[in-house]
């Protein structure tokens, strides 16, 4: 069993849909869409959609709704990020012929249209980093098609680097960081980390939600959290990454991304 060995496993419906794994969003009650692929809008105290529905719980995966869902579902897809490997999908001959030539050789797996290269370490996941290529690893799910072959290489930079974007000059600031941010040697007003993990927690969840005017939501977040904790040492890449994942899970490229944080940062003379 996948959750044995640490990797957090859900079942798909057909179209590479998740199941929900908690009795109250069973068949979408709590207004989520029929075809949901990001978490929310539930408010479960846990997020039990997409993604997040996976788990290495026993007492989850073997409770209803899931105990109904396992005998349903056409496939089955687990967590990357949740299971501390990033998954480099090839979707066609092509994507697989550029990775054998550039990226450093690791486990792999054999998918219907191309390969998985499984690497060691987690990062966040982007679409479309090139043609036919698709990184997927936190707040992320990549079907489960077998362990695949080879040794599990460490996430190389090469790889790292795919997610990075040139970022636009249309609209930006005058002063634009080479990274997202980080902490000003500031005072801590942080009384403990569980605070700054709240505000993450809900910056993320206030994107994830948001029907309309994805682009304004992003910004008026990026803002708010970086008024509260962007003065001192405690925001750090990670947290950054992880606003920026939930972002483009809405539709966000990376480019916008980064031009609503720099224009954050600059409206806060950050």
């Amino acid at each position: 069993m996948l959750a044995a060995h640490g990797i957090p496993p859900l079942p798909l419906r057909a179209g590479k849909v998740p199941f929900g794994n908690c009795l109250d969003c069973t068949g979408n009650a709590c207004g989520g869409r029929p075809n949901m692929k990001a978490p929310g809008p539930c408010q479960c105290p846990g997020v039990c959609h997409a993604w997040a529905a996976a788990t290495t719980d026993p007492q989850i995966l073997t409770s209803p709704p899931w105990a109904t869902a396992w005998r349903r579902a056409a496939a089955v897809a687990y967590h990357p990020g949740g299971a501390g490997v990033t998954v480099v999908d090839l979707d066609d001959p092509a994507a697989v012929q550029w990775a054998r030539a550039t990226l450093p050789a690791t486990r792999t797996v054999t998918t219907t249209r191309g390969e998985h290269w499984i690497y060691q370490g987690a990062m966040r996941s982007v679409n479309k980093v090139r043609p036919g290529v698709d990184i997927k690893s936190l707040m992320a799910y990549a079907r489960w098609l077998g362990p695949g072959a080879g040794a599990t290489a460490p996430l190389p930079d090469s790889v790292r680097a795919l997610a990075v974007k040139d970022p636009s000059t249309a609209h930006r600031a005058p002063q634009s960081p080479t990274v997202p941010l980080r902490g000003h040697g500031g005072e801590c007003r942080h009384r403990t980390p569980a605070y700054l993990e709240r505000g993450i927690a809900m910056a993320e969840q206030r994107i994830s939600e948001a029907r309309s005017a994805i682009h304004a939501t992003v910004y008026r977040t990026f803002l708010a959290v970086l008024s509260t904790h962007g003065r001192c040492g405690c925001l750090t890449d990670t947290h950054v990454n992880r606003l920026f994942t939930a972002a483009q899970a809405k539709g966000e490229s990376p480019r916008h991304c980064t031009d609503a944080w720099t224009n954050a940062l600059t409206t806060l003379g950050l």
